[in-house]
């Protein structure tokens, strides 16, 4: 990579050192800059060509150079020679103005180094472009190596350089002396121009007497550069010193030769032995064929054997030649009428202009860039020939590549897009608006291709209003979407109210409803549909283009209407709109098959809505009573605990009881500690039976240890009178003496006090307490006082489920079914809500360390004074009395 940009770097620089050492102190740098060596041209192709700008108006010119550094080798009065043959040549030319002639721009300059001049922009001579590269810069530029004459290009420049030898012969009088390749010269439109006029020789005689030609004897002993080129000079010169016109058209016949035959000259000259050389040519030429002339077209080869005659007077003039049908190709005839454009009038320019579109597709596309789209782009400063010219310079933006495009035409369109007159100008836009917008760069068509649209919406002229809206669902899909939704929308709405026609308020929602594809389906809920509302008018037409947008959005895939949109403003719309009286049938029919459509849709999405609503909630009450179901299960076996538990008390109470009324007897005592021993023995028993329960409760969180039977604690505390005294009862067992169980731990104390306080007789009094970590047994219940108690849902025994498990209880069915679970609770138990008051039946605690306890401790649960004071005190029915006889016998 380094190399290559040093490689760069030294063809710069001395491209650079060129330029400055062949021009450096010439007059012509003063107005023009000097840019690169593109081409060389004239007598032994001794100028460079350069390209170059004027400073004042940056007009693009060809510089001409002559280094006197190339004629060093001479003696100073060959030099002398050469510069005066080239100043000669150059002059000649500045004086001389025809269009078939190259164009000076500034006369010829010298200075110590050079001569040089400007002319028009030039591309390369037609000896460069046939292969001679001499005096250009290496490598040869890519543009004339490989450029190839086409078939239209070679026939319009041969006849260019004839109407030129006819312009010089017939109104100068004069013998150019030195027609050949070096001195043909290809502009940058690719006409072909005749420069070198060092060797031309003016008619002596007066204009009105036939012309007379004097002629220089050949010089073998002057430089080459002042002498004319013997390959392409006509015999006469050399044989009898004499020239006239047809010596042109000689020389016209070997540059015809030479261009079917790749460059290479009729014959090859020795310049040493020159009358020997001319002396072999004239008796070939004498003996010519049309067989030495195979590379050349049929249609003009006669022709060039006529020119290639030994005989002056045989050969055909300029005049003759311009006209003969080589010539009438309808590529070269076109390319005539362009450089003779300038001459016809509008009428005749419209005419040719319109016949122009089946012309181009059959010149290639560098004639047509070069040639033709200058002479089009010229005619854009009249308005009138805009609407046939444009046509033409949109038909050739359609070949160009996007660069070419952008450099060439877009800058010429410019102007035109900003023009509103005549009408025909935007339609032509309008119709070519997608290849616009395919080209053009985005900078440019927002700044000039869619202001254009939007003044043609917006302009006074209803036809072009009706216009662009017909065009514009074309070109739709090429405008960028921000421009849509903020510029051409609202111009087309307008468009649509505030006109006074109705046949653009119609095209104006024909086209809305064309381009709703192209929009998103929120910008046309939220902006489109409330728009159509707003339309004042209730003609068919216009109520039918409202249906027709409503339509196309209601069964468009990616559009659709939602039901809310339907119910709300939709249908409330359109349904006054079918009853108007303007309607005829097949109108109204139309409305009803649309409002139909959006009914049944409304009713089949809301309808399966609903069913989906309904089946959600059916399930999510099957769920409910699932459970229910398994609640009512737990509570079943919650029940059977219970029993276990009432169990376990009673034989508690009963053997208290019992060993009260002989605690002082001697005998008394042995039959205590021996019930002691049964009470032991029973709570062993009764407890290893419950513990054998299984778990099946809710899972608790992670934190426990025990996640099968979650830690439950129970306390339980009965104050009621006993024969109106305090006893203070033991239960006989030691004090530190516990039951060890699988995953349950019972401590009992032996100095707790059961019935520590005094009441009135028949008056029970229960306070329930329930940590707050427990869950709510929202089932057990109690009717306010004085009321009949009623049907109670099954108390919740979930937390004592988790602690005994769901084994069943050793008792049948029936048994199970007769039972009144946990009776002698409901009647104590608060109304739920009650403040204060927890719904835990037996006091559960849950130990969240994963450690279950189950014991009897007086301090923290029977001590009445570590509960809340009950907020309600329940007088016990006689149905309660015998339920605690029945509890402690």
């Amino acid at each position: 990579m380094e190399s290559m940009l040093n490689k760069l770097k030294s063809t710069v620089t001395k491209v650079t050192a060129d330029v400055t050492s062949a021009v450096m102190g010439n007059p012509v740098t003063r107005e023009f800059d000097v840019g690169r060596h593109i081409a060389s041209g004239g007598n032994g192709l001794a100028w460079k060509i350069f390209n170059g700008t004027k400073k004042s108006t940056k007009q693009e010119v060809a510089v001409f150079v002559f280094d006197k550094k190339l004629i060093d080798k001479y003696q100073k009065f060959e030099k002398d020679q050469i510069i005066d043959s080239l100043k000669r040549g150059v002059q000649q030319l500045t004086r001389l103005r025809h269009p078939r002639l190259l164009t000076v721009q500034h006369p010829l300059e010298e200075s110590r180094d050079c001569l040089a001049f400007c002319t028009e922009p030039v591309f390369a001579s037609l000896a460069n472009v046939l292969g001679n590269w001499e005096n250009l810069p290496s490598p040869v530029s890519p543009d004339i190596k490989d450029y190839k004459l086409y078939d239209v290009e070679t026939k319009y420049g041969l006849l260019q350089v004839s109407e030129g030898l006819s312009f010089l012969h017939s109104s100068v009088k004069m013998v150019h002396g030195n027609i050949t390749p070096e001195n043909i010269i290809l502009n940058k439109s690719g006409a072909w121009k005749i420069m070198g006029f060092d060797f031309c020789v003016s008619s002596t005689n007066p204009s009105e007497q036939e012309p007379k030609f004097p002629c220089k004897e050949w010089d073998p002993n002057l430089p080459s550069l002042c002498l004319p080129n013997p390959e392409y000079l006509a015999p006469e010169y050399i044989l009898s010193v004499t020239c006239e016109t047809a010596s042109d058209m000689y020389s016209l016949g070997t540059v015809m030769y030479a261009v079917f035959n790749k460059g290479k000259p009729v014959f090859e000259v020795n310049k040493q032995d020159i009358y020997k050389s001319f002396s072999r040519q004239l008796d070939q030429l004498s003996r010519l064929g049309s067989s030495s002339l195979t590379s050349i077209p049929e249609e003009v080869r006669e022709h060039v054997k006529l020119l290639l005659n030994v005989t002056p007077t045989v050969r055909p003039d300029a005049d003759q030649m311009t006209k003969i049908p080589f010539f009438d190709d309808v590529g070269a005839v076109t390319l005539q009428y362009f450089d003779t454009l300038f001459q016809r009038d509008n009428l005749q320019k419209s005419q040719f202009f319109k016949g122009l579109p089946k012309v181009l597709p059959k010149l290639p596309k560098r004639v047509i860039v070069q040639r033709i789209l200058p002479c089009l782009s010229s005619e854009f400063v009249n308005p009138d020939m805009v609407p046939f010219v444009l046509p033409n310079v949109l038909l050739i933006a359609e070949e160009c590549t996007k660069e070419e495009y952008v450099k060439l035409i877009l800058p010429e369109l410019g102007p035109v897009f900003k023009q509103q007159e005549p009408i025909q100008i935007l339609l032509i836009f309008l119709q070519k608006m997608d290849l616009l917008l395919t080209k053009t760069p985005p900078d440019e068509i927002k700044n000039s291709v869619l202001p254009m649209v939007y003044r043609a919406l917006e302009a006074p002229s209803i036809q072009i209003q009706e216009l662009c809206l017909n065009i514009i669902p074309t070109f739709a899909n090429l405008i960028d979407y921000p421009s849509m939704k903020n510029a051409l929308i609202p111009r087309i709405k307008n468009a649509c109210l505030q006109t006074s026609s109705l046949a653009v308020r119609v095209n104006s929602l024909v086209c809305l409803g064309k381009i709703l594809e192209y929009l998103d389906k929120w910008f046309v809920l939220d902006d489109i549909l409330p728009f159509l509302q707003q339309i004042p008018s209730k003609e068919p037409a216009v109520l039918m283009g409202i249906l027709g947008i409503y339509k196309c959005t209601f069964t468009h895939k990616k559009l659709g209407i939602t039901k809310e949109q339907l119910a709300g403003k939709v249908l409330p719309h359109l349904i006054p709109l079918s009853i108007e009286n303007n309607l005829n049938l097949n109108q109204f029919n139309s409305f009803i098959s649309v409002i139909k459509e959006m009914l049944n849709r409304l009713e089949s999405e809301h309808k399966t809505k609903l069913e989906q609503l309904h089946i959600m909630q059916e399930q999510q009450k099957s769920l409910d009573i699932g459970n229910q179901m398994n609640a009512s299960e737990e509570t079943k076996v919650t029940n059977v605990g219970s029993q276990q538990i009432d169990k376990v008390f009673n034989n508690i109470g009963a053997d208290l009881l019992t060993g009260g009324e002989s605690e002082n007897k001697e005998d008394g005592l042995q039959n205590k500690q021996k019930r002691t021993k049964d009470l032991t023995d029973t709570l062993m028993d009764n407890m290893s039976s419950l513990t054998s329960l299984s778990v099946s409760t809710p899972k608790i969180s992670a934190s426990s240890s025990f996640t099968s039977v979650p830690s439950t604690g129970l306390g339980m505390m009965f104050s009621t009178p006993i024969d109106n005294t305090k006893r203070n009862l033991t239960n006989g067992l030691n004090a530190n003496m516990g039951f060890q169980t699988s995953g349950f731990n019972m401590p009992v104390n032996t100095n707790q006090n059961f019935f520590s306080s005094p009441s009135t007789p028949g008056v029970t009094k229960m306070a329930l307490g329930t940590p707050s970590t427990l869950p709510n047994f929202n089932a057990v219940s109690v009717p306010p006082a004085g009321g009949k108690q009623t049907q109670q849902r099954p108390t919740d025994m979930s937390a004592l489920n988790n602690l005994f498990g769901p084994q069943k209880p050793k008792v049948s069915m029936n048994q199970l079914s007769q039972q009144k679970p946990n009776q002698w609770l409901n009647q104590f138990v608060p109304p739920q809500g009650s403040p204060g008051v927890g719904s835990s039946v037996m006091g559960t605690q849950v130990n969240m360390m994963g450690q279950s306890a189950f014991g009897m401790q007086a301090n923290p649960f029977f001590n009445p004074q570590n509960f809340a004071q009950p907020p309600t005190t329940m007088t016990s029915s006689s149905s309660a009395s015998n339920d605690l006889k029945d509890l402690f016998g």
